[in-house]
């Protein structure tokens, strides 16, 4: 029998990975309705799943897994952000990978993961043998795609999906944003919600007018904002995937991405590749990526790189590998 966290399921990266790869899935549901991500759930898992015996396995489409226990053990490693950005490593946090998550690599019997990138920063990190992680890739919904509404936003703009953590580079972004120049009716986008500290250095900046805070976008939603924007501005410190790039590129919009981590992976040729954590390259970028002749081959180049990315091929690898192993 395999028992599947399910407690993962919900709007955001993980939570996308995790319904669209439990819905072909015959699976027990864990007995538990409290977070997934406390930090002591492994002794919660543990407890909950201690009937279950060595013919039994264990599924987590998150980085969560049984302190202990006979059964198969298969979790998933989205990304090493809190090992690897030094803007993200609080001390509670590193302490659980390096003692929980990393013993938790060994136990299993496979981890997965999304992207080569980060196959090959758990392996070096945990140092288990290649042959135990697995990448299964990402996928995109049939939803992203060119038809459709648009979202209502009366001005064209420049979109950034993100959350106001800090590898997410937004006060770049704004800086760039200020200092491309751009045409006055231009304006730059953020999901979420506007912090203290970003707002200040939107204000120092002089384009208060001109950024916007969209707040929690539905998912039903969110197509429509790409769909509506001008480009995707998409220059993350570090992303174990990158979803809002294939995403973007689903929906035909250009997309500007940074040269690092697994961000060229997944944007192959079909993206505006820059610098992160150079202002000037992406200023620069913002002027370029509003070119109608650039935009339209991005456009080209983005749907077809975004076929690449199927749901359907996540789930199929992720169901041979909990079907096959031994």
């Amino acid at each position: 029998m395999i028992y599947a966290d399910q407690r993962w399921i919900g709007n955001h990266g993980i939570g996308r990975f995790a319904r669209h790869v439990l819905s072909g899935l015959i699976y027990q549901p864990v007995p538990l309705t409290s977070s997934p991500a406390s930090p002591l759930d492994s002794c919660f898992l543990a407890q909950a799943l201690r009937h279950l015996g060595s013919g039994d396995a264990f599924f987590s489409p998150g980085y969560n897994a049984p302190l202990f226990g006979s059964s198969r053990v298969f979790f998933t490693i989205h990304d090493l952000n809190h090992v690897q950005c030094p803007e993200n490593r609080r001390p509670l946090v590193r302490l659980y990978y390096e003692t929980v998550m990393k013993r938790a690599c060994y136990r299993a019997a496979r981890v997965l993961t999304v992207s080569e990138f980060t196959r090959r920063q758990i392996i070096a990190w945990s140092g288990v043998s290649p042959e135990k992680v697995v990448n299964v890739g990402n996928g995109v919904d049939r939803t992203f795609c060119p038809d459709g509404d648009s979202y209502p936003l009366p001005f064209p703009y420049l979109l950034s999906v993100s959350n106001r953590r800090p590898h997410k580079n937004e006060f770049r972004i704004v800086e760039a944003f200020a200092k491309a120049k751009l045409d006055s009716q231009i304006h730059l986008v953020f999901t979420g919600q506007v912090t203290g500290k970003l707002g200040r250095w939107i204000d120092a900046h002089q384009v208060t007018s001109r950024v916007d805070f969209v707040g929690m976008v539905s998912e039903e939603k969110l197509p429509s904002l790409y769909r509506g924007a001008e480009a995707l501005i998409f220059p993350s410190l570090y992303e174990g995937f990158g979803l809002p790039i294939v995403e973007a590129m689903a929906c035909g919009t250009p997309v500007l991405t940074s040269n690092i981590t697994a961000m060229p992976e997944v944007a192959g040729n079909a993206a505006l590749l820059v610098d992160p954590r150079s202002v000037e390259q992406l200023s620069r970028a913002m002027r370029e990526i509003l070119d109608k002749s650039l935009r339209r081959e991005l456009c080209r180049r983005g749907l077809v790189r975004a076929t690449a990315f199927s749901w359907q091929t996540t789930s199929d690898r992720v169901h041979g590998v909990l079907c096959n192993t031994a």
